[in-house]
């Protein structure tokens, strides 16, 4: 889910989807970029999908001049098999439209997260789409779930607002501020808030650094390793990617 190893961080949320798509001006010339990296935990929308452990990600972007984008991005996680089902890797399928009207600039698109075999009760794999607009440093982005909602229970009609910012701190440096909701419906214990603050560094040559604090305000009830750790805890992640 997408990503703290993004621009998400942040799924870091560099995730998006993470990892893992953010809202950004079509680019003039069509493009094809891979990138491969790490993050010390793999959190998504705040709650953690690898168990609080470091995790393995990586992906692909194609971006047309027209504007049209697609691409793939993957990470190992532990939820699954913590929630009685089988699958370790999480793949995320993704394509839309990226413009701009004057200084406002969009996307708008659909995010498959596939979860290969998952077994649980209810299907764990979720469909989404989604609409971001951005001006100046900041981008407001909604998020739908067309289907059930990571194997919620009659969840279709999820939804998920994000507010994020990202600064140029020269050298460099960035840092992005972001906050989240995340409706989960006909789940109400399941919902809840996120922030994080991401500190990024570009390291030249294709290699990036991030940290990030993370939180939520998430039920401790509903978010939950078999040890009993909260998922959704304050913490400091860390990342290093690299794209090609």
């Amino acid at each position: 889910m997408k990503k703290i190893f993004v621009p998400s961080l942040i799924a870091l949320a560099l995730g998006s989807v993470s990892g893992m798509a953010q809202a950004q001006a079509a680019a003039p010339e069509s493009s094809l970029y891979f990138n491969v990296g790490a993050v010390s935990d793999y959190r998504y929308r705040g709650i953690s999908q690898s168990r609080l452990k470091p995790a393995v990600q990586g992906g692909f972007d194609y971006a047309d001049k027209s504007g049209f984008y697609v691409g793939a991005w993957a990470s190992g996680i532990k939820w699954i098999k913590d929630a009685g089902g089988d699958a370790s890797v999480e793949v995320d399928l993704y394509g839309g439209y990226k413009g701009a009207v004057g200084d406002v600039s969009y996307d708008v698109g659909f995010l498959r997260y596939e979860y290969p075999s998952n077994k649980l009760a209810i299907d764990a794999n979720t469909n989404e789409v989604y609409g971001a607009v951005t001006m100046g440093p900041a981008t407001l982005k909604y998020s739908h779930a067309v289907s059930n909602l990571f194997g919620f229970t009659n969840s279709k009609n999820s939804y998920y607002l994000d507010l994020s910012g990202t600064f140029d701190m020269g050298n460099g440096f960035s840092l992005v501020p972001h906050v989240g909701y995340q409706s989960v419906k006909n789940n109400s214990p399941a919902s809840y808030t996120d922030y994080s603050l991401t500190l990024g560094k570009d390291l030249g040559n294709g290699l990036s650094a991030t940290a990030a604090l993370v939180g939520t305000d998430a039920d401790k009830a509903a978010y939950y390793t078999p040890a009993g750790k909260f998922t959704g805890k304050t913490g400091v992640v860390v990342g290093l990617k690299y794209a090609f």
